[in-house]
């Protein structure tokens, strides 16, 4: 019930209409409880008397109430949707907004699959506690406590023989309570592993295709799908045993009443309109405890839900800015300095993925990244825009310690091309000013003719208006690549970095894209990381890391002389000997 507390500053907004909405609802509470009272007035005054005028005026006003009821539930019904609705799409923002402040580190252990269960599953379960809270949430409690009054007030003898059956029932709603918990919560964990296979499957379809692997990926997600169904299944057999337990002990009440009552009507202690009354009583009283029931496990299942949104919501960027944050004027030069740097994933650096990294890189010169699939070549560059944060030591641009500096600032003057190519939903022409969405048509096709792909754009059916599939699946590799490589342009960074960014095209497009770059980026600091060795020959310094230390630096002339490793990737790709 915390987690559901630090949810309710978000119905703030909503709160007239949520007084308005439960007003309504107290307002045809106290009508329809009026209704056994006037049922026993027409039988003991109009019929008993043959009082036709009474019987007669009786009906009208029960009709007007019931009329008016109508209008009253309705009113309630469209308001509390109206709440409900408002509040799970600010919880929906809320919690994508927060999604979007996270930091790399913060993504890595949030599973894709488990943040769509939070953002759609989740925010429902919570929307529908709202929304039942106005409507039959707030109803039932005051249904229940008008009609346990009416029943004494009706008839005080009789009321006390049902108090056993209210306590039964109340220890059956709060054992509901205490056992859906914890099986809504598996159920929910169930529903995250479902929606990681599926996405893991759909976003890699191609790899499972290639690979002939459909059989294996069925088997996989027919187990987690029988795994849902089967959590599902033990929750629904625990409600079938719950609701037919409650209208049992609620029939048995209403025997309870008709044989008692009717022994004391025989003796005189009560009328016939009386037992009537006291009967709709008694069901006006069943149906709310039969509902309370079911709200019980709303509610358990709510904050089940809410005790996961608010997990996401208190997550703590692992990257965070300042509070006096430094924004650069007149933006960077684009000197780059790694002081003794240690990076590792966790906490801290005793299985380090970088370690004693010291660089120094000054404005305008081109630094290719060089090694083995693991050295740490993407987490070496992804420390300069502040993706994540060092473990120890300090990166260092102009002087300035990044971790000083306001993200913003820092990432508007640092062009990324990650080696995953991300293309979004629009057109090419958009995808493309990604970064900057005011720039103009003109830069745009200077920035797609520096990455080589004005040529391919132009021979689309659409041109630059050409619409992206969903992933990209209408674009080869090699053109998803350069487009991201003019997304990253069309920024005009200080500091650009290409994370392997020209390994899906060939040898030809890769020297023309390298040859337009030198023209467009000159004055720009980039880094290079490559596989090919032929994509940094050119570089003005070359790192070779290993294990996550530079183990040689220097120019293509110098690392020939006087790196043993360098030398071997040299020869193993260019195979023409060293020299």
């Amino acid at each position: 019930m915390n987690s559901i507390k630090k949810l309710l500053p978000l119905l703030k907004p909503y709160w007239l209409i949520s007084m308005i909405t439960i007003v309504l609802l107290v307002a045809a509470i106290a009508m329809e409880l009026t209704i056994p009272k006037l049922i026993q007035r027409i039988i003991d005054e109009g019929i008993s008397e043959n009082d036709m005028q009474v019987v007669i005026q009786t009906s009208l006003l029960m009709l007007g109430i019931i009329f008016t009821n109508m209008i009253f539930a309705i009113g309630n019904s469209i308001l509390s949707v109206m709440v409900g609705e408002g509040f799970a799409r600010d919880l929906r923002q809320t919690l994508f907004s927060k999604i979007q402040k996270l930091s790399f580190g913060n993504l890595d252990h949030l599973k894709t699959g488990e943040l769509i269960v939070r953002l759609t599953s989740d925010v429902l379960q919570v929307q529908r506690m709202v929304q039942m809270t106005l409507r039959i949430g707030t109803r039932a409690p005051l249904m229940l406590i008008g009609s346990l009054i009416l029943m004494f007030q009706t008839s005080a003898n009789l009321a006390l023989y049902l108090v056993p059956i209210l306590v039964i029932l109340g220890v059956v709603i709060g054992s509901a309570i205490a056992k859906i918990g914890p099986l809504f919560m598996t159920v929910q964990e169930k529903l995250d592993r479902l929606n990681t296979v599926l996405q893991e499957n759909l976003v890699g379809v191609r790899v499972v295709k290639a690979f002939v692997r459909s059989d294996y990926e069925k088997t996989r997600f027919g187990k987690t799908n029988q795994d849902y169904m089967a959590w599902n299944i033990k929750v629904m057999e625990y409600m079938a045993y719950l609701m037919p337990g409650v209208m049992l002990v609620m029939n048995i009440g209403i025997v309870l009443v008709i044989w008692v009552g009717g022994i004391m009507a025989v003796n005189a202690q009560l009328t016939v309109g009386q037992i009537i009354a006291f009967t709709n009583y008694l069901l006006t009283t069943m149906f709310p405890l039969m509902i309370m029931a079911m709200i019980a496990i709303v509610f358990a299942t709510a904050g089940v839900s809410a005790g996961r949104i608010v997990e996401v919501l208190d997550e703590v960027p692992m990257v965070e800015d300042l509070p006096n944050a430094k924004r650069p004027s007149g933006g960077f030069r684009g000197k780059v300095e790694f002081e003794n740097v240690c990076f590792s994933y966790d906490s801290d650096c005793k299985e380090p993925v970088l370690s004693e990294i010291n660089l120094n890189v000054n404005p305008g010169e081109t630094i290719a990244i060089l090694g083995s699939t693991g050295a740490g070549k993407s987490s070496l560059v992804n420390l300069i825009p502040r993706f994540y944060d060092v473990t120890e030591g300090r990166v260092v641009i102009d002087g300035e310690d990044v971790r000083l500096l306001d993200r913003d600032a820092l990432l508007s003057q640092v062009g990324v091309v990650l080696q995953e190519n991300i293309l979004f939903s629009g057109s090419i022409k958009d995808n493309i000013r990604y970064g900057r969405p005011d720039a103009s048509e003109v830069e745009v096709i200077d920035a797609a003719k520096a990455a080589q792909a004005h040529e391919f754009i132009m021979d689309l059916s659409n041109g630059y208006d050409t619409q992206v599939a969903e992933r990209g699946v209408n674009l080869s590799g090699g053109q998803k690549q350069r487009i991201a490589i003019a997304r990253a342009l069309l920024v005009r960074p200080k500091i650009l970095i290409f994370d392997d960014s020209t390994s899906s095209v060939d040898v030809d497009t890769e020297v023309k894209i390298q040859e337009a770059l030198d023209v467009i980026m000159r004055g720009c600091t980039s880094f290079v990381v490559a596989q090919r060795i032929s994509t940094v020959l050119n570089a003005d310094k070359i790192v070779v890391l290993e294990k996550g230390r530079v183990v040689a630096q220097g120019t293509h002339k110098e690392l020939l002389e006087v790196s043993n490793i360098y030398q071997e990737i040299y020869e193993s790709q260019l195979g023409n000997g060293v020299g």
